[in-house]
């Protein structure tokens, strides 16, 4: 059976509130992106020392570092970038996460992000061989705009970098923001062999700024689930509802409308045949 996890700063920016609500939904896995209004990257190692046990108090624990590397375009300094990355690792082994979020490059200004495909690679690779030995997987995020925006260069990323260190983050909702059409059939078919992970939003299509619960929209969650429980998929569905606002590296969603998506979900996943 998969686990249900979520993006906790679009509840609150205060760990306690995010647990909260968290813990009255039945869910004690976290996303961790945010908090304390900052980026999970910018914590101090005194301030992930006190999350951690906050956490830990509460019965709750990190499924993955939700990081912004790779959100970036391809021509800013790669080495510090880097550097970030291996902060990244880092806080992922302390707090026990197994995973880390990732991206794959914006295009320099007026450029097209295809004519970089071979410098994504070489950047994921090298991503991929720091974490060889570690307790860590990157799930690489299939984001609006960058690289890896359509189906067919997620394909292409992940058969170049055939590493069990390397998988999917399938964002139905992120396809439907592109505007491709059919997602169960043009991107999930061809992708499903890659996915290791699962961010649950919705979207319509036109409607980017407006998020809907899961199977609300034409993101076909529904008929995906379905799949991955004839799968026997038992990883991780991560919850960024974006309910109340969608933004470029965050969202807001609120206790009240976490609930409306955390209902959503458990619905899904009931039909499918999954207790959670």
């Amino acid at each position: 059976m998969p686990t249900l996890s979520a993006f906790a700063d679009e509840i609150s920016q205060d760990p306690q509130a995010q647990m909260d609500a968290l813990e009255a939904n039945g869910i004690k896995f976290i996303e961790l992106r945010g908090a304390l209004g900052l980026n999970v990257l910018k914590f101090s190692d005194e301030q992930a020392a006190d999350l951690k046990k906050q956490f830990s108090d509460r019965g709750f624990r990190v499924s993955c570092i939700a990081s912004p590397i790779g959100k970036v375009r391809i021509d800013d300094d790669y080495r510090k970038h880097f550097d970030e990355f291996k902060r990244a690792v880092e806080l992922a082994e302390f707090f026990d996460a197994g995973y880390i979020r990732i991206f794959s490059y914006y295009p320099p200004e007026g450029r097209d992000v295809a004519d970089y495909r071979g410098e994504v690679v070489a950047r994921l690779t090298e991503k991929v061989d720091y974490v060889s030995n570690r307790p860590v997987t990157l799930v690489l995020e299939n984001e609006s705009h960058l690289f890896g925006a359509f189906p067919e260069r997620c394909a292409y990323l992940h058969s170049a970098i055939p590493s069990d260190k390397l998988v999917m983050a399938f964002d139905p909702a992120n396809f439907v923001n592109m505007d491709v059409q059919n997602v169960y059939q043009t991107c999930w078919l061809p992708l499903r062999r890659y996915v290791g992970y699962f961010h649950i939003k919705d979207f319509k299509y036109g409607e980017k700024e407006h998020a809907v619960p899961a199977g609300q929209g034409d993101g076909n969650i529904p008929e995906m689930l379905r799949d991955a429980a004839a799968d026997g998929y038992d990883g991780f569905l991560a919850l960024e509802p974006h309910l109340g606002k969608a933004m470029h590296s965050t969202g807001q969603t609120g206790p009240e409308l976490f609930k409306v998506a955390a209902d959503a979900l458990k619905q899904i996943c009931a039909d499918v045949g999954w207790k959670v």
